[in-house]
């Protein structure tokens, strides 16, 4: 039989004359092809003529294989021949691709260990088996590939030690043994890796001290060790690796007696292009070095739960890129310099809590995401300026005085009646003052001033913008015929090229080849308006593309929309609105790259069974709090308010941790206040508010009662067409909730459950109400799911879907008039 004509692939190479060893290698890899049981097929003759034209598989001149690479479970459906089976490493006889340059096995639930043939793959290059459950020891052959530049095992359950033959890979230049079980000393012979410039070894057990001669590593740029066991003080040796972006080392026991004489104090003049500094949850004392404020391209600093001690870094204020801080659990004393809270126009996020902090807050506090103070000393009245921030906790300080109009709904809200506007000397230190989405509506003034900055200046970018990426998309395409290997190890950290992410490092050539130029095998849905794609990066990173139909791309209305999509995602930042991370306008293509939501979008769980029973009432209540707060974003902390006019469950998309998001802008709108808002009826079928079927102004309150239809479809389960034709009949249902609640999950039993249910019915159908000047905004809902609720007299299987529109449960959970 084919499978057993060579059983010893090694052996026989190793006899054979020059002139017959292809005929031979190309009959050792049909068998081990065959014999691994990946592929579908039964005939070693079909593989010879026909594998160099598979999806996993690439060839040399010769016809050898040179490549495989096989990207997450996408795959399996083509590659595996048995759906059931489970995979092993072992069933591959590597021994038998000799000329193999390219190993690529990434998250597909390989199980197993790495086998000793793996050292026969003497011009290995590219080796990514992580994502995976292969465990055991690294095997010592491994460490013979000497020509190895880029090695990936993270996320398996590897054990044991790295030996000191490490050393024999001296060509790597990325190293990520990340998330394992390996254990021991860092090697000091990692030195030795002269060309690395990416290396991380977090999420394992290593214990023992940093190595100083890490020092020597001078071209590394990422150097994560977070979350091992780490000890000792930080080597002042890692000031000469002055090509440093990332340093992590956050999560261990660094105990270091003085933190500024140390590594920050050397920094000066050293790693200027550093961007993310972490040393968070260690035991590190010393005061926080003048130096820090040298690093002027940092964008996320964290020093937070250690030891430290001194005054308030005010030098921090010379850390202009600077978007997220965190210093918070430590011992600083000082008080908040007023400069430094307007100097910095890219902080978003800022928490101070649980330090010595005294003094007054700033008058002059900036726009922020997010600022905590808590557990300080802080004194003096609470600035007018708060108002500017979307979530603030000033809680256990000693404030007094009056409270900002802008803040006063919120804590009546949060039941103190002691308040009255004011805070009272004796509230010291009493937990009194969290807020959750405090913008307050601008004046009219204001917003005739920023209408016209975004009718002027806005469209102006955009062009500008779009034209630009046009060009360099032009110019891309012309040069994007390199080969795949020069891309897996060139475009790993890739080109910017017409589109953008967080890190600018996707390039237009990985989508492509991600998708095998959007082959249908990647569409993972279709919509009116285009296909929707998941792609694997070379990074590993997953995203999702959507990409509109090739007829569409000449059709100016689904040009306008992609525009649309375009500006609006590029101009807001909400942890529940979809990330937009580039987009591409090439000749005839136009598509967008998303954040990848593993769980699909809600309305396809809600309609699986096996989904929905997953989908929890906690789950379903966290979702539609997501929602809320994310059409409360739009519609009253951005610039102009922007209505999305789509919100259905199939534009609720969900993450692996059941996180919800808000997606598809292609139809948002931005409002103008001096103007009548109508435009052409907008949305999905069943979830558009009826107002619109007389008038085609558009406002809030259209989202507001969408919004109503997706609470109540994620309670029942389905489609609520039922209850809501009895709404605008004006004769609610007299049944009870519980009969009407999706009856594939059992009722729950657990009283915050129970509350949190009701309380979003009871939203659900103030939104539902049919004159939509008596539906609530979204403020005023997101406000409600941010207050704490008294517990309620009245058991679930007593309420009925009528009471769910009275007055009485509306005033319980402050769902009241606009």
């Amino acid at each position: 039989m084919w499978m057993l004509f060579f059983p010893i692939c090694g052996l026989i190479v190793g006899i054979e004359s020059a002139a017959t060893v292809t005929s031979h290698q190309l009959q050792m890899e049909a068998n081990a092809i065959l014999n691994s049981g990946w592929w579908n097929v039964s005939d070693a003759r079909f593989i010879i003529r026909d594998r160099c034209n598979w999806q996993a598989i690439t060839c040399n001149v010769a016809g050898s294989i040179k490549e495989i690479v096989i990207y997450n479970d996408d795959y399996e459906k083509v590659a595996w021949g048995n759906e059931f089976q489970t995979r092993n490493l072992s069933t591959l006889n590597l021994s038998c691709f000799n000329n193999l340059e390219t190993l690529v096995i990434s998250s597909v639930e390989l199980h197993g260990t790495i086998p000793k043939e793996i050292g026969h793959l003497s011009k290995l290059t590219y080796l990514d088996l992580s994502g995976n459950y292969l465990n055991g020891e690294l095997p010592p052959e491994l460490w013979l590939l000497k020509n190895l530049t880029f090695l990936y095992l993270s996320y398996n359950k590897f054990k044991g030690e790295i030996p000191s033959s490490l050393e024999n890979l001296k060509q790597l230049e990325d190293l990520d043994i990340s998330y394992n079980n390996l254990k021991g000393q860092l090697p000091p012979e990692l030195w030795l890796l002269k060309n690395l410039t990416f290396l991380d070894l977090s999420y394992n057990m290593f214990k023992g001290e940093i190595p100083s001669s890490l020092g020597n590593l001078t071209q590394l740029e990422d150097l994560y060790i977070s979350n091992n066991y780490i000890e000792g003080h930080i080597p002042f040796e890692l000031v000469f690796l002055k090509n440093m972006i990332t340093f992590d080392l956050s999560n261990n026991r660094l105990t270091d007696l003085d933190f500024s004489s140390n590594y920050l104090k050397g920094q000066v003049g050293n790693p200027k292009q550093l961007q993310l500094l972490n040393i968070s949850h260690n035991n590190i004392q010393g005061s926080i070095p003048l130096e820090l404020g040298f690093l002027k391209n940092l964008t996320i600093l964290d020093l937070s739960h250690n030891r430290l001690n001194g005054n308030f870094p005010i030098f921090v204020s010379n850390l202009t890129q600077l978007q997220y801080l965190d210093i918070s659990h430590n011992f600083l004393i000082g008080t908040l310099p007023s400069n430094w809270f307007s100097s910095n126009n890219y902080l978003l996020s800022m928490d101070l809590s649980h330090n010595l902090i005294s003094g007054k807050i700033p008058s002059n506090i900036g726009n922020y995401y997010t600022l905590i103070l808590s557990n300080n000393n802080l004194t003096g009245t609470i600035p007018q300026s708060l108002c500017n921030v979307d979530y603030v906790d000033i809680s256990y300080n000693c404030l007094e005085g009056p409270i900002p109009n802008c803040l006063q709904d919120y804590t009546k809200n949060k039941g103190d009646n002691n308040l009255n506007g004011a805070i009272p000397q004796s509230h010291c230190n009493h937990s009194i003052m969290s807020f959750h989405q405090l913008h307050p509506w601008p004046t009219h003034k204001k917003n005739i001033k920023l209408k016209h900055i975004v009718v002027i200046v806005l469209p102006i970018l955009i062009i500008l913008v779009l034209v630009f990426s046009l060009l360099i998309c032009l110019y891309r395409h012309h040069n994007s015929t390199k080969k795949l290997h020069a891309n897996l190890t060139k475009t790993k950290n890739g080109d910017m090229f017409c589109i953008w992410n967080y890190d600018g490092k996707i390039a237009y050539d990985d989508i492509i080849k991600a998708t095998e130029d959007f082959d249908m095998r990647y569409c993972i849905g279709t919509g009116a308006y285009g296909s929707v794609y998941k792609a694997q990066l070379p990074s590993g990173k997953v995203v999702a593309l959507k990409k509109l139909h090739g007829y569409e791309v000449e059709v100016p209305s689904f040009d306008e929309s992609f525009k649309n999509e375009v500006r609006i995602l590029s101009e807001i930042k909400h942890r529940h609105i979809v990330k937009l991370y580039g987009f591409c306008l090439h000749k005839r293509i136009m598509f967008l790259i998303y954040q990848y939501m593993e769980k699909g979008s809600l309305f396809s769980i809600l309609y699986d069974d096996v989904e929905a029973v997953e989908f929890n009432w906690r789950t379903r209540v966290n979702t539609i709090k997501g929602v809320a707060f994310a059409l409360s974003y739009l519609h009253h902390d951005c610039t102009a308010p922007i209505v999305h006019r789509d919100v259905s469950s199939s534009n609720i998309l969900l993450n692996s941790e059941w996180q919800a998001s808000v997606a598809d802008f292609g139809t948002a709108r931005l409002l103008q206040y001096d103007s009548s808002n109508r435009t052409i009826v907008a949305g999905t079928i069943g979830y558009i508010a009826p107002e619109l079927a007389y008038t085609m102004a558009v406002n809030e309150k259209c989202d507001v009662y969408s919004f109503g239809v997706v609470a109540l479809e994620a309670l029942v389960g389905r489609h609520p067409e039922d209850i809501l034709s009895s709404l605008q009949s004006n004769s609610p249902q007299s049944v009870k909730l519980c009969q009407v609640l999706d009856q594939r999950l059992p009722l729950p039993n657990n009283d915050v459950v129970i509350r949190d249910i009701i309380h979003v019915a009871v939203v659900a159908f103030a939104c539902l109400n049919i004159n939509p000047r008596s539906r609530p905004t979204m403020k005023r809902v997101s406000q409600s799911f941010v207050t704490e609720l008294t517990p309620l007299s009245i058991p679930l299987s007593e309420i009925s879907v009528q009471q769910l529109t009275g007055q009485e449960l509306k005033g319980l959970f402050y769902i009241g008039n606009p």
